[in-house]
């Protein structure tokens, strides 16, 4: 009998070392809630935020501009030579930057050859134009003293034979057409000439011309200051910034800037998955990378109708200015931006995070923490941004949400739909329960706003009745 009465004892104190531990862990967990698990949801105001970076430049700014003419010149590529720091304050006049000369000092060369031989043509055909009418003159001189030659013989033939009176008087008639024909060869010659000498002298000018250019050109090589300013460097097709050894052309002289630093605005693009959130007027917070600290105020000036393929992405994007509302003189060109632009703002909504929300057969749900249970809530969801989501219908505020689905040992739990979804009493899922997935948390550049028209009247929702729990 003692052994007996001391083998329950051991069982009995077995048995209370396991039990009383284990109500004790039950108690804790349904008496406490881990925030990491654990989520209660939330009502208050709600805003979709698109966040994008971009870099500031000035609205106005006056061109640093490289030499006028280049392209009749035929200067079609003008390397830096030179150039002032970028942030450089000028004046008007200062030297901001040296082009490459060599370029064009052949063609200098070339065109000044040229003009010398138009020099030399119009000096030849000047001189063949004066030997040419000289002897035009000498040769109707002579024929004038002939045609004088042949009127005497002609007086004199008067008292010879018919014959020799005839033949008199055919000479005269010749001379004197000869000396006629003379005559108006000598104008044609004239207006030759005159002809010849435009067409040599136009060749001169033209060159003498090209020459002046590409003079002036040169000179242009030293650009100067149009104002006083802030040098800033200009960008290329490539984004890389104009420097010494960066090519300019006719087409787009730009050397650098001089910006009006009292109107900034923030250039950014944005994808086309969120592009269709922003429009102008929308308000946007500004940060600097220089001084995350600070922040600006602005809002969207324009967005662009169409998109465009940046240098080293792979998706479409679209420009966005975003205009700077606060006058600030620490603001520099080229300084990048942090724009983050209030899409969506709706007031009074209950929201939860996005890991509450699963998705099963197209229907969206929640898990609520009862005590030490757990139920299965059918919801409708509204906006989300980034983190969260609007709940129009099917939860209250305070309810302590799972921010994921139960294990698989906790299928079998109940599930409350919303009235009007089809299923209105509560079922359990038992065996034949799918298991829930949860709702895809998108990247921050591919989340999409699903803001519907009902999402502020139905914002608070009304919590389904529960049916009465089994056992």
């Amino acid at each position: 009998m003692p052994s007996s009465r001391n083998r329950w004892i051991v069982l009995a104190s077995v048995a209370l070392a396991i039990v009383v531990p284990g109500a004790w862990l039950l108690a804790r967990d349904a008496g406490s809630d881990n925030p990491s698990i654990v989520a209660t949801v939330t009502r208050g105001d709600f805003a979709s935020i698109v966040t994008t970076a971009g870099e500031l430049r000035a609205r106005k700014f006056v061109q640093i501009q490289g030499p006028a003419n280049a392209q009749q010149a035929e200067a079609y590529q003008m390397k830096i030579s030179t150039i002032v720091p970028e942030g450089t304050v000028v004046k008007e006049g200062d030297v901001v930057a040296e082009l490459d000369r060599s370029s064009l000092a052949a063609k200098m060369a070339e065109v000044a050859l040229a003009l010398t031989k138009a020099e030399a043509q119009y000096e030849q055909a000047m001189l063949d134009s004066t030997l040419n009418l000289s002897k035009a003159r000498e040769e109707m001189r002579t024929m004038e003293l002939q045609l004088e030659e042949k009127r005497l013989a002609q007086e004199q033939s008067v008292y010879e034979a018919p014959t020799v009176k005839r033949q008199a008087e055919i000479d005269l008639e010749k001379a004197t057409r000869a000396l006629a024909q003379a005559k108006v060869d000598y104008k044609t010659k004239t207006e030759q000439a005159q002809a010849k000498m435009r067409e040599v002298g136009a060749d001169q000018d033209r060159q003498r011309n090209r020459l002046g250019i590409v003079r002036d050109v040169m000179a242009g090589f030293t650009i100067k200051a149009p104002t006083s300013g802030m040098v800033i460097y200009v960008k290329e097709w490539n984004g890389r910034k104009k420097t010494a050894g960066s090519q300019i052309n006719p087409w787009d002289p730009t050397v650098a800037t001089l910006p009006d630093l009292t109107q900034m605005e923030s250039i950014t693009y944005v994808n086309e998955i969120d592009v269709r959130k922003i429009s102008a007027g929308q308000p946007v917070v500004i940060s600097l990378d220089a001084d995350p600290s600070k922040r600006i105020q602005g809002k969207v000036e324009s967005v662009a109708n169409v998109g465009e393929q940046r240098p080293n992405a792979d998706a479409k994007v679209f420009e966005v200015k975003v205009l700077v509302q606060d006058a600030d003189t620490t603001l520099r060109p080229g300084m990048t931006t942090s724009n983050a632009v209030e899409t969506l703002v709706l007031k009074d909504v209950l929201f939860v995070p996005l890991e509450a929300v699963v998705n099963e057969d197209g229907v969206s749900y929640v898990h609520e923490r009862a005590g030490s249970g757990v139920r299965r809530l059918e919801v409708e969801t509204g906006a989300m941004n980034d983190d969260e989501v609007v709940i129009t219908r099917g939860v209250t505020e305070g309810m302590r949400l799972l921010l994921s689905p139960p294990s698989a040992e906790m299928r079998s739990i109940e599930t409350v739909r919303l009235p009007g979804s089809g299923d209105v009493a509560p079922t359990r899922g038992g065996d034949s329960a799918r298991p829930a997935q949860p709702i895809p948390v998108r990247p921050d550049s591919a989340r999409r706003d699903s803001a519907t028209t009902n999402a502020t009247s139905n914002a608070a929702g009304a919590r389904p009745p529960v049916a009465p729990r089994k056992g």
